[in-house]
């Protein structure tokens, strides 16, 4: 166990963030999640709604730093890529 003031409170803050950051990691996963379902269910109006919806999600932890900004952009690429296929193959 820390002896120093300053290291009991990094250890606070760490188990603090440590929590909230999983939280963050765990509303990805679950809008990830949403929008594939909806892509495999081939549902284009709730697939788009989710992907506009994880947009966001994923947006707002890349700016709070819990991912990268470029994970954040690939994982966006990646299910908007997917949506879109959906809609030309729903089209054609």
């Amino acid at each position: 166990m820390a002896n120093h003031k300053s290291a009991i409170k990094r250890i606070r803050q760490n188990i603090t963030k440590n929590q909230r950051n999983s939280a963050f990691r765990t509303q990805v996963k679950n809008a990830t999640k949403n929008v594939l379902l909806d892509v495999e269910d081939k549902e284009t109006e709730h697939a788009q709604e989710s992907l506009e919806h994880a947009i966001q999600i994923i947006s707002k932890v890349a700016s709070k730093g819990v991912i990268h900004k470029n994970a954040a952009a690939r994982k966006i690429s990646g299910l908007t890529r997917k949506v879109n296929s959906l809609l030309q193959s729903a089209g054609a």
